[in-house]
Parts: structure tokens; C-alpha cells; sequence
């Protein structure tokens, strides 16, 4: 971690952390009032978390990221841009939704450019599986959708194959989609660009 980071976990950090908990959080109590939450799932260094909360004032947003450098550095990024909207929890993802994230109360899930494990024998450590499919579509919202995005196209594929047979999402498009003006484009995809690689957006909603 940069000084700036440290600085902004010590001085920004008791105000806009959530310590992990095996309770459920109430977003109502935690933000001073009662508006949709999206969840962000391993933001990295959170420039895009930052200007997505920036760009959606009407909306909360919890980040979610175990890597101490990109809590800090998101933190910096609250203070410097006094987003009141955006809390992080510093913790593994899984068990955030299982134990912080009610049923059926959240508007959206971000997943953007999780590690695509690209060998064969790690193919196991990928999030997208089926039991993490069904527990995203169980914390959404009627109407709520998953929005993942990765630019590792075998990834991509079984994403695609993954949240297509996990009852109660429906898929948006006919297969892949166009990437949301919104979403702003990540260090991560920016790379994979400069590889050469492709990037692929699913979104996902679930059914009422």
C-alpha cells in the first residue's frame, strides 16, 4: 500500500468500512435512508466502482474485496470525491452475500473481469459456478440483474452457459451484450485490450 492508501484505510476507513458479520446488514441504517443497492464483487483499485457510485447518486453500492491496496485505494477515492453513496466490506465474497445480503434485496450484482483461471486444473477456482449463480439470483430482487464482464472468452463462455441454466435468471439478449454506456471501462479491460483480447458483457435479470 501507497501512503495515500494507508492514510485513507486510517482516517476513511471507520466511517465507510463494514466489518464482516454473519448477520444481515440493513443498507437503511447503513446509508441514512432507503434506495436501491448494488453489490460490486472484487472491484480491484475501484476506478470504475468509483465512477459508477458517482454517476448513480439514486443508487447505493457495498464493494466487495479482500486486497488491503484497493480498499485503500477506493477510500481514497470516496474522500476525494465525497461519494456517500459506496461502502466497502473487506472479505470473501461468498460469504458476504450468504450471510450480510438479504433475500431478495438487492437491485443489481456486479461482476467485472474475475480472475479467469485459465488453466484447465484451476478451472474449479472460478466464481462462476452453479452454487454461486444460484446464490447471486437468490439475493436479487425481483427484476434485480447480474451484470458480469470478463475478457477471457473461454470464461465468457461458461458464464454465459452457467447463469443461462440457473432457474430464475433470465438472460437480457440473445447471448452476449453490447456493454452498457454506464459501465466505464477497467484497467483490467483495458489491458485485454492491448493483448488483443475480446471482452464480453452478460447481464442477467431476475425473473419476478
Amino acid at each position: 500500500m501507497g501512503p495515500g492508501q494507508q492514510r485513507a484505510l486510517a482516517t476513511l476507513g471507520p466511517r465507510y468500512l463494514l466489518p464482516f458479520a454473519t448477520r444481515q446488514v440493513d443498507p437503511r441504517a447503513v446509508f441514512g435512508r432507503a434506495a436501491p443497492v448494488i453489490v460490486e464483487i472484487g472491484f480491484g483499485m475501484g476506478d470504475a466502482t468509483a465512477l459508477v457510485a458517482a454517476a448513480m447518486p439514486d443508487h447505493d453500492f457495498i464493494g466487495v474485496e479482500v486486497h488491503e491496496a484497493g480498499v485503500g485505494a477506493l477510500l481514497r477515492r470516496i474522500g476525494e470525491q465525497q461519494l456517500t453513496n459506496l461502502r466497502i466490506v473487506r472479505h470473501d465474497a461468498v460469504e458476504v452475500l450468504q450471510q450480510m445480503i438479504a433475500p431478495a434485496s438487492l437491485a443489481g450484482v456486479h461482476l467485472w473481469f474475475p480472475d479467469p483461471w485459465p488453466k484447465t486444473r484451476h478451472h474449479k477456482r472460478r466464481l462462476v459456478q452453479p452454487p454461486f449463480a444460484a446464490l447471486v439470483a437468490s439475493r436479487l430482487a425481483p427484476g434485480g440483474y447480474l451484470h458480469c464482464a470478463t475478457d477471457w472468452q473461454p470464461y465468457a463462455e461458461q458464464m454465459l452457459d452457467v447463469l443461462s441454466a440457473t432457474p430464475g435468471l433470465v438472460n437480457t439478449s440473445a447471448g452476449f451484450a453490447e456493454r452498457p454506456a454506464w459501465r466505464p471501462p477497467t484497467k483490467f479491460e483495458q489491458r485485454g485490450l492491448r493483448l488483443g483480447h475480446g471482452v464480453w458483457d452478460l447481464v442477467f435479470r431476475r425473473s419476478s
